[in-house]
């Protein structure tokens, strides 16, 4: 199946899909699909990124990112819409840093490319990082969600915790310079 078939086969069944769900809104007193579930059209959005990606092969490996971060705003809209904690955005931003990550790494793994995926974790963890520290940062001063008193304190506590594991426990690098290789000597050598 060509690529304009399957992008028209999945953009016609979102709409329609879409058209049904705004039918029932009709015929369901009390129960409104765009009150609550809005944030699943960008969701979606994001998921035909991955179907073209998918049906396009490895050439088409990054469409991952903006894929992930689509799908990834829309789940975080769908959170904030079901909890009411839009001030989660002072710190939210910081996922769509995690969501770049995911989508290198996605890349990677589609395109069989360690550097990217080697990559994609790096960005998912200074995104991870940032969110733990912003997110205690604001939550901790604002105090706007009951359970975050204890979330982000624990959070940053494995944050450290892990930093002194692994991060300070590493080996230091000698300060000794390192010999040419014989090839780069001979090199030197003939140069004079």
């Amino acid at each position: 199946m060509e690529n304009r078939n399957i992008g028209a086969l999945v953009g016609g069944l979102l709409l329609v899909g879409f058209g049904l769900l705004a039918l029932l809104t009709q015929f369901v007193p009390g129960w409104n699909f765009w009150t609550t579930f809005w944030p699943f059209i960008i969701v979606g959005f994001g998921a035909l990124f991955f179907i073209i990606m998918v049906s396009s092969g490895k050439t088409a490996a990054p469409l991952a990112i903006p894929g992930s971060i689509f799908v990834g705003i829309g789940l975080i809209l769908f959170l904030q819409v079901i909890t009411g904690h839009w001030e989660s955005w002072s710190y939210g931003w910081t996922l769509i840093l995690v969501m770049v990550g995911a989508g290198i790494y996605i890349m990677g793994a589609w395109s069989n490319e360690k550097d990217h995926r080697e990559a994609g974790r790096r960005v998912m963890g200074i995104g991870l990082v940032m969110f733990i520290l912003f997110g205690a940062f604001f939550e901790m001063i604002f105090n706007s969600m009951p359970f975050a008193q204890f979330i982000f304190p624990v959070a940053l506590i494995a944050l450290g915790g892990y930093l002194i594991v692994t991060r300070s426990m590493r080996p230091i690098a000698s300060a000794e310079p390192i010999e040419a290789s014989p090839a780069k000597k001979a090199k030197k050598g003939s140069k004079k």
